[in-house]
């Protein structure tokens, strides 16, 4: 339609006749939008690796160091898990069967399904010791690919049903695949020094395989001790569905409570740890603000007697911060025993959510540089129950558009895994109080200050570290 048929058209209909320049305007408004929006979607598009079945293992975290403080053991790992792969738990909808290109589809599958895939080093030519040596090298050069090869999925989780669920979707035994996945869980955390659970929930673009590796990378730094689980949820891998991807981490948040209560019903886990990332952290909190309205009446020590959280990490975390205080003003401190926020001032993906949304994100830092008087003596008052981390000082943070420090960075990954491995607050970790402010940050010595905490709450570490220091010197002796 031309501009002035446009003219004559909307004038019949007694509307108000636009001119020519107005006509170009909006022409030009809509060309810069488009551009905008395109460029936007391609720096959001970093948000997330784009290979589907397979990723190079993270750069190890620097608090280790080769048979010093190292967590891996001398056999192959994998030999030793009771159900040869890691845990998942998706609301994705499965792949027809024998489809090659994905194991479960971007799309809604509504119920929760539980299963466990099978992943291996993507490299023929690579023995375990070898793999082992090349995953805790600092600076390493060569790759160390690992990959999704194979699915093997339990069921339905049955309590994830509803009534729009087809009846023929739970099978027989309504109940078998949950019972089967914690026998799983229970197996292996017989098996595990710490018997703790640790759920890993992805981000925004992704297909079902990337939080399977990602799971699988965090638990090898903790050196397989403890079960891991991928929680999938259907994210959509184009740049293009940001707004799609967290409607559904938000409307989805339920799917994600059930099977937290799942496994405080049914497995041993003495802890269960939720760590969030990016978009995915939507679906999170929204969880646990569930939780805390279904449990609003009870003490925090009843919550925690029962669903037994422990730590909850928000990683570069896409959720509005005024929406997170309604969330803490309903009582979400109150489900987990602490909450961990990681923030930095190099997050360009947040910056491009922040545009997109008009809001400040909860993983950025403060557009003025420090919260306000009333939220910093909140965060004082209640440092034992939330902490506020900002990684911008930590080594390898602000490598690409800043988003994924926490596999990026040594420093970042050292502080997420050592919290989840030894229950340490963050003055615990050697973490120092930015100036004037409730934030913690990493002083330059952070590692040093890291390790003498790991011998501190470890003695047994500490031990073996001294007897690893002086065994060159007796050998040297005889």
């Amino acid at each position: 339609m031309n501009p002035e048929t446009f003219d004559a058209k909307t004038s019949d209909m007694g509307l108000c006749k636009p001119t020519m320049r107005v006509d170009y305007q909006w022409l030009t408004r809509a060309a810069a939008t488009h551009a905008l929006v395109l460029s936007l979607a391609l720096l959001l598009g970093a948000c997330a690796g784009t290979t589907p079945y397979e990723i190079d293992l993270m750069p190890a975290p620097d608090v280790y160091e080769v048979d010093v403080i190292d967590p891996l053991a001398d056999a192959t790992p994998l030999s030793d898990l009771p159900y040869n792969g890691v845990l998942y738990a998706t609301d994705r909808l499965p792949s027809d069967e024998g489809a090659k290109e994905h194991f479960y589809l971007n799309a809604r599958g509504h119920v929760v399904r539980l299963g466990v895939c099978q992943v291996e080093v993507a490299r023929a030519d690579i023995s375990w010791e070898e793999a082992r040596r090349i995953s805790l090298l600092k600076n390493r050069t060569d790759k160390y690919p690992i990959r999704v090869s194979g699915v093997d999925e339990y069921g339905v989780l049955d309590r994830s049903a509803t009534d729009f669920t087809e009846p023929d979707t739970l099978g027989e035994d309504p109940h078998a695949a949950a019972a089967t996945f914690a026998a799983a869980v229970n197996a292996k955390l017989a098996q595990s020094k710490r018997k703790h659970v640790y759920v890993y929930v992805h981000g925004y673009k992704v297909v079902f395989e990337n939080p399977v590796l990602v799971a699988t990378e965090l638990w090898h730094f903790l050196g397989y001790d403890g079960v891991f689980v991928a929680y999938a949820w259907p994210s959509t891998p184009s740049r293009w569905a940001y707004a799609k991807d967290t409607e559904t981490a938000v409307g989805y948040a339920r799917n994600l409570r059930i099977f937290l209560e799942y496994l405080a019903d049914e497995t041993e886990a003495e802890q269960i740890h939720v760590i969030g990332y990016s978009a995915g952290t939507r679906l999170v909190a929204r969880a646990f603000e569930q939780l805390a309205l279904m449990n609003h009446e009870r003490t925090r020590e009843e919550i925690h007697d029962d669903l037994r959280i422990g730590h909850l990490i928000l990683v570069g975390s896409d959720v509005d911060r005024q929406v997170f205080g309604v969330y803490i003003a309903e009582g979400l401190l109150k489900v987990p025993q602490h909450v961990s926020i990681y923030m930095s001032e190099q997050d360009k993906a947040l910056n491009v959510a922040r545009f997109l949304t008009g809001q400040e994100r909860l993983g950025q830092m403060w557009a003025a540089g420090a919260p306000s008087q009333s939220v910093a003596d909140y965060l004082h008052e209640s440092e034992a129950e939330i902490s506020t981390i900002n990684v911008t000082s930590a080594e390898g943070s602000t490598s690409g558009n800043g988003h994924g420090y926490f596999r990026k960075s040594p420093w970042a990954s050292s502080d997420i895994l050592m919290t989840l491995a030894y229950d340490l607050l963050p003055a615990e970790r050697g973490l120092v109080r930015e100036a004037g402010s409730p934030v913690w940050t990493f002083p330059p010595d952070y590692i040093q200050r890291l390790r003498a905490a790991l011998f501190k709450a470890s003695p047994e570490l500490a031990k073996a570290v001294r007897e690893q220091e002086v065994a060159p010197q007796d050998s040297g002796a005889r």
